[in-house]
């Protein structure tokens, strides 16, 4: 059917889009004050980018990604998460070679061929941020509190930060050999997914979310017991800089995030009025990420927060959200010669910085205030031909049912002095 949209898909309408503008106000606003800078990436990318950057034993590579074949046969996938395009920027662009660290920040669609539930979808919305060219734990700390502070400012409440080390390229292998030991013995217990991982990255499957790969999995051996002293050290000073900012977390050893350039530090932001699938944001670090992209070895780290989540969340946890928006002013006209002169004082109060609308199916003047009503309108200017005669204009308080005749050329001085202020 032409007139279904695809499963997976929302059409975000009047009453529901304010929402978004209110959440991306947010957004700029603290980006701005934390120092960070919005870049934009394509929505498609060369698919080699994101089988290299987020990895190919990953659920988003594996069975999630929407990709094709263009007319230049060349294999193009939409983005199904954005820091491996903001990597391919940074490079592509050479913002390296300007000032470090350097701080940027997204907000726009990914698309995943996922199973749609509350709050996730097969076409979604991440505000993200990236840091490029530090290593410094407190820039960790840092990305953690301003993912805090932005839910804090937006009101949610009953969250948990979790966090963990994932270890880096020196300690993995010693990780890597103890779960294979660790699984071994049961591979007949686990899921084809992940008997096919057990050679690739063991890690991953712990990461499972099958009830019988998460009971032989309980047991297993975790990264934070096979760090390497600077994987340790720093995460040591992760906390120490956490603790600083008086930010509460709970260290979850079994934390292993989905993506596979995760190293160090990795965290988990969840929310208990969401559902099973609880989380609504997450991040880390990932060191390793530019190299593998083609460029030189530069330390990264960012998070990724899902907007329909997070209105979700919001929702549930009966927090104001703005509505439709309403003009400000309804125009009426009563009378055919007043028509002309309506038409400019509408275009009149729009200059002045007023919403206004008018009727433009013919109503008479009854049907006009009762849709004036059916707006939201706060005033209504009645136009008529007797009232023009003196120069004059009626302006009704829809709220108060009261009105006063203005003279013409005062009402919108008159109308942006009951403005109410935002």
């Amino acid at each position: 059917m032409l007139t279904t949209k695809p499963r997976g898909t929302n059409d975000i309408l009047p009453g529901e889009v304010e929402k978004w503008h209110f959440l991306e106000l947010q957004i700029r606003d603290i980006c701005r004050e934390y120092g960070y800078s919005e870049v934009r990436t394509p929505i498609f990318e060369h698919t080699e980018l994101f089988l290299r950057g987020v990895g190919d034993t990953t659920d988003i590579v594996e069975k999630e990604m929407y990709t094709f074949t263009d007319r230049g046969k060349r294999s193009i996938t939409l983005r199904p998460e954005n820091t491996a395009s903001v990597v391919r920027a940074y490079l592509e662009e050479k913002l390296y070679a300007g000032p470090q660290p350097v701080k940027l920040f997204y907000c726009g669609p990914m698309f995943r061929y996922d199973r749609p539930q509350a709050g996730r979808f097969r076409q979604f919305h991440q505000f993200g941020v990236e840091v490029f060219g530090s290593h410094d734990p407190a820039l960790d700390a840092e990305v953690m509190a301003m993912a805090m502070d932005f839910y804090g400012r937006l009101g949610l409440q009953n969250l948990k930060l979790l966090i963990n080390s994932v270890g880096c390229p020196n300690c993995r292998p010693g990780l890597r050999r103890k779960l294979q030991d660790y699984f071994r013995p049961q591979m007949e217990g686990l899921c084809k997914v992940c008997r096919e991982r057990f050679e690739k990255n063991p890690l991953r499957i712990l990461d499972c979310k099958e009830g019988r790969c998460a009971e032989i999995g309980v047991n297993a051996p975790v990264i934070l017991d096979c760090l390497c002293n600077d994987c340790r050290a720093h995460f040591e000073e992760v906390k120490r800089s956490l603790n600083l900012l008086g930010l509460s977390y709970i260290v979850d050893r079994r934390l292993v995030r989905g993506l596979d350039y995760y190293t160090h530090t990795a965290f988990e932001i969840t929310a208990a009025d969401i559902g099973a699938q609880s989380s609504i944001g997450g991040g880390g670090r990932y060191n390793g990420l530019v190299e593998i992209c083609g460029g030189p070895p530069v330390p990264g780290i960012g998070f990724a927060l899902g907007m329909e989540r997070i209105i979700l969340t919001m929702e549930r946890q009966g927090i104001d959200l703005p509505g439709v928006s309403r003009p400000e002013v309804f125009v009426v006209t009563a009378g055919e010669a007043a028509a002309a002169e309506a038409f400019r004082l509408l275009f009149k109060l729009r200059s002045g910085g007023i919403s206004a609308d008018k009727d433009y199916l013919g109503r008479s003047l009854k049907a006009q205030m009762k849709f004036a009503g059916k707006t939201g309108a706060r005033y209504a200017v009645i136009v008529g031909e007797e009232e023009l005669k003196q120069g004059k204009v009626m302006v009704r308080d829809m709220n108060a049912g009261e009105q006063v005749a203005i003279a013409l050329g005062d009402v919108v001085q008159y109308l942006k002095g009951k403005k109410q202020p935002k």
